[in-house]
């Protein structure tokens, strides 16, 4: 049994050799990166294969390349050394509390996240946090995340989701896309080039549907983040839904102008989601109170 138990761990320098030929795909790049000599790699991956009973790489001209069982192999053991070097450091700096990974959009965490974090950062210094952008569900051990702001339903699985907020979206253009438009009716904007984020294919539906007209409107551009709508609509491409607090700048300056006054409020809300294994996180706590006043006091701000 000890002997099977051995050969089931090999040791941390022949995983970390063999997970530096994999993503260099060649012996002479993990030998530099490493600071070995390529007849040392070559024997770290050759033990490993004999532990292992297994071949891992394929040899051939232009370098090496994983087999099949090698491509799994690595894909495990990449997880297991990530997970190893962040409890290293954590017993080295004592720290295990002090981490907070959390996924957040690219628009939303760019203008409205970010300019308040510094407020966080002040009352909890001793916090690391790390941002990573996400769009929809992901499985958030998988991604090695605490934490994500998500635009959608309060429908994620084995997470506890937290209103932030709801959005109001209006359909907005460049002044030279009205004007050359001439849009008089709301219907007009049925036959116009619309254009829609990927996440929200229905938004326009529920837009003319509020206002009781029937319309069949069909987008001829999609994206995938808001900033790239208003890039789209800033050079008279299109029309647009876009929820008017993250393009205030560009309402602002003038370079984007509302083709409707009328305004709805969006089908999706803002959540904060946290998986239940993290309720008793103590980093995880702190930002979610934090962050729970600061949507408050921007709520009230945009009510007076």
């Amino acid at each position: 049994m000890k002997s099977l138990q051995r050969r089931l761990l090999p040791s941390t320098t022949a995983l970390v050799t063999m997970d530096c030929v994999a993503r260099l795909g060649s012996f002479s790049a993990a030998a530099a990166e490493l600071n070995l000599t390529q007849g040392a790699i070559s024997r770290q991956i050759l033990a490993l294969e004999q532990q292992l009973e297994t071949p891992l790489f394929v040899r051939n001209g232009r370098g090496v390349g994983l087999t099949a069982r090698g491509e799994a192999f690595h894909k495990t053991i990449q997880t297991a050394l990530s997970l190893i070097q962040d409890a290293s450091l954590e017993a080295m700096t004592g720290s295990e509390d002090s981490r907070l990974n959390i996924a957040i959009l690219p628009t939303f965490g760019t203008r409205w996240l970010l300019p308040r974090i510094s407020s966080f950062v002040a009352l909890y210094p001793h916090i690391n946090l790390n941002f990573a952008t996400r769009i929809g569900q992901f499985d958030f051990h998988a991604e090695q995340l605490d934490a994500a702001i998500h635009i959608g339903k309060p429908n994620w699985p084995r997470a506890t989701c937290r209103f932030l907020m709801d959005e109001t979206v209006a359909p907005v253009c460049s002044p030279s896309f009205l004007k050359a438009h001439n849009i008089r009716e709301q219907n007009h904007l049925a036959t116009l080039p619309l254009i829609e984020m990927k996440s929200r294919p229905l938004a326009w539906d529920n837009w003319f549907a509020s206002l009781g007209i029937k319309a069949n409107p069909s987008a001829t551009m999609g994206f995938e983040q808001f900033m790239n709508v208003a890039q789209a609509c800033i050079a008279g491409l299109g029309v647009a839904l876009m929820p008017l607090f993250l393009i205030r700048p560009e309402l602002e300056s003038g370079q984007l102008v509302l083709a409707s006054s009328h305004s709805v409020k969006s089908q999706s809300s803002y959540y904060l989601v946290s998986p239940d294994d993290k309720r008793a996180s103590k980093p995880l706590i702190a930002f979610t109170q934090w962050l729970l006043q600061e949507v408050e006091t921007f709520r009230t701000s945009t009510c007076e």
